[in-house]
């Protein structure tokens, strides 16, 4: 099992951002995972808020080992072919420890108060597969030609080429089974999604038949949850063997509310056994 930890990108200082992001590589986590938002999601009023793929890029240059993603940057926050030329940058400047984290997005406050487009739920899901494609293709492809309803580009190349081949794993935050679980089965290279090991566990079963259904190997699609620090040790280590139990083998780690003390406990006994 890979750990990574959401340092909660929100309401905090640069300084802090950069410092809980050099925590997490000290401590041997595999990844370091902030949000894509631009305002803070919790608490009231207004509060620092940094944006999500600036901050990746600026954290390849304070870390040296550990992979960067956001959980997980919103399609309708930026064309995907901004989005694409975005990922190659942070990709080279890391070294190749891009992890390329897309959803459809849902903050719809977010959008409403700054003006961002935010289409209804069934256009939003078809864009965003549409998007996916295009990502894909700006990645591997020269001369790159997509047409659909919501998004299109035309003989584009983007160079360079990431230097993760043939491109950076491709991550896609999905719950629903009608609509975006299909489109995991389709596009994805790691699934991710929250909720209990009991209720992932029935939804990874509806993506392996999925993935059967579009002649993919199952295993081809790394399973992703989230996972709290909340708890007592012995509850997130059931946890923790529930998720590797239903086939998960990456758990972005919550920050809790406990703070430091609690996430160098769970390093001590969870990472270094």
């Amino acid at each position: 099992m890979q750990f990574g930890l959401d340092i909660a990108q929100q309401r905090m200082p640069w300084s802090e951002i950069v410092g809980r992001a050099r925590f997490a590589e000290a401590l041997g986590f595999t990844g370091v995972w902030g949000f894509d938002h631009f305002q803070p999601m919790y608490g009231e009023g207004p509060g620092e808020c940094f944006e999500g793929q600036t901050t990746l890029a600026a954290l390849t240059g304070v870390t040296e080992r550990v992979r960067l993603g956001l959980l997980v940057a919103g399609m309708t926050y930026r064309h995907p072919s901004i989005f694409a030329a975005e990922a190659i940058t942070i990709d080279h400047a890391s070294g190749g420890r891009l992890e390329l984290a897309y959803g459809a997005a849902w903050f719809d406050k977010e959008h409403t108060e700054l003006g961002i487009a935010f289409p209804e739920l069934r256009d939003r899901i078809d864009a965003f597969e549409e998007a996916l494609q295009i990502v894909r293709g700006l990645l591997t492809t020269d001369g790159f030609t997509f047409e659909g309803r919501h998004f299109s580009v035309t003989d584009a190349t983007l160079q360079p080429r990431p230097v993760q081949q043939p491109t950076p794993p491709i991550w896609v935050g999905a719950f629903g089974e009608r609509r975006m679980l299909p489109i995991v089965a389709r596009h994805a290279d790691v699934w991710h999604c929250a909720g209990p090991p009991s209720v992932l566990a029935a939804k990874a079963k509806v993506l392996d038949e999925l993935c059967e259904r579009e002649g993919r190997d199952p295993a081809s699609v790394r399973r992703a949850a989230s996972l709290s620090l909340e708890g007592e040790p012995d509850s997130i280590r059931r946890a923790i063997d529930a998720f590797a139990d239903a086939g998960f083998t990456y758990l972005v780690c919550g920050w809790p509310s406990q703070g430091r003390e609690r996430i160098e406990s769970f390093a001590a006994s969870v990472l270094a056994g």
